[in-house]
């Protein structure tokens, strides 16, 4: 009994110690990037491609063929035929398959990575949501706290007869208004987290930090997107249809070329025997009429398209960059305010002293609340901007 205690102590003691691991958006996004249901079915569906593409790039089946006719009158006898037969491309052909293939699959697979960055973008925007929540729950049950300190204060005061009935309700209304928020934050937290657990593929995940990483913009903008053009896997896949596109006009004008088939054929009648070999050719005058002209025009689709695809990432990701330099001038604003005065203390020994009434402190503090409320917003809308600027570094 003692043994199976020790035993139930040490699984509960790893899956805490598992769940407490999580508590970081890097650990985070390498479980969704295990476990996200979505992605386990993109990849299986990505290796079907893959086989798919690579299956047409081999020689086509043999023929075979046999015939056993009978002879009218039965004097002449019986004959038998046999032929065994084997249609081949030129080299050059079967080269051109093969180095499409790989290409193909290389799209296949930043097609894949793209959806990887998007999930993952996801993700990480909740775990950012889910800091702003935890930082504001905090300070949500401090506020709690005070509110609860003075609805006691002032129903002592009540009871000593050194307060009115209108002051009590005023702190009483405070008192539910701190409650009512703080169950309403809770509330968005936890949908916030069903979210994230979801794209968990079901699993939880115990998410408290309260703090955002500092971060820094890139100094450079042009700098930075040089590089990540580079590995955007939306362009990179954009520019692998641009070689797609071009070995298929080449393979288009391959296929004017002719295919060959070689093989063993053999005929027995009564008596006499003919074995040899036949070689045939098929001469393609109608069956790839406009494949050259129609893989022409989508080569010039791909390229439109990959023109098309950089201007918008460009001028998506200068905005983006402008918009977060904006966010972080605002944070930062708020952030050196906030540490240079803290109205709450200040407020608070003033009602204690009597040097304000509770209608004014209740003013002030809800000013000072509304603050506090927009730094962390502020913070987490500069946080989500950058996130979604370096979403191509996921």
């Amino acid at each position: 009994m003692k043994t199976k205690i020790v035993l139930i102590g040490i699984i509960l003691f790893l899956k805490f110690s598992f769940i407490i691991s999580q508590n970081n958006i890097s650990e985070v996004l390498q479980s969704i990037e295990k476990k996200n249901s979505t992605l386990i079915a993109l990849r299986k569906s990505a290796e079907a491609q893959m086989l798919k593409n690579k299956s047409g790039i081999y020689l086509s089946n043999p023929e075979i063929e046999f015939g056993y006719l009978w002879g009218k009158p039965k004097l002449i006898g019986n004959r038998t035929d046999f032929s065994a037969m084997q249609t081949f491309d030129i080299p050059t052909i079967s080269g051109m398959k093969n180095r499409l293939a790989n290409k193909q699959n290389a799209s296949v697979e930043m097609l894949l990575k793209a959806e990887r960055v998007n999930i993952l973008l996801d993700a990480k925007q909740l775990c950012l949501d889910l800091i702003y929540y935890n930082s504001i729950l905090d300070e949500l049950d401090k506020r709690l706290s005070h509110a609860t300190r003075i609805a006691d204060i002032y129903e002592k005061r009540l009871s000593e007869g050194d307060a009115n009935m209108l002051d009590v309700n005023k702190a009483q209304l405070n008192l539910l208004n701190a409650q009512a928020e703080l169950q309403r934050m809770e509330v968005e937290r936890n949908a916030v987290l069903s979210k994230l657990i979801q794209l968990n593929g079901g699993d939880d995940i115990l998410f408290i930090d309260q703090h955002f990483e500092a971060i820094l913009l890139p100094p450079s903008f042009d700098e930075w997107y040089a590089q990540a053009e580079q590995i955007n896997p939306i362009l990179s896949y954009v520019r692998q249809e641009v070689e797609v596109s071009k070995d298929f006009v080449r393979m288009s004008k391959a296929k004017r070329f002719p295919t060959f088939s070689a093989g063993f054929v053999s005929e027995k009648v009564v008596g006499e025997t003919f074995q040899g070999i036949q070689v045939g050719i098929t001469i393609p005058l109608w069956e790839n009429k406009n494949q050259v002209t129609h893989a022409k025009a989508s080569a010039q689709a791909a390229e439109a398209r990959q023109v098309d695809g950089i201007q918008k990432f460009y001028m998506e990701m200068k905005n983006q960059y402008l918009r977060a330099i904006g966010l972080n001038e605002i944070a930062q604003n708020y952030r050196n305010l906030l540490n240079t005065s803290n109205s709450a203390d200040l407020l608070q020994k003033a009602l204690d002293a009597g040097e304000i009434s509770l209608l004014n402190y209740l003013t002030e503090i809800s000013l000072y609340y509304n603050t506090v409320n927009l730094a962390l917003e502020a913070e987490k809308d500069f946080q989500k901007s950058v996130a979604e600027l370096l979403a191509v570094e996921l």
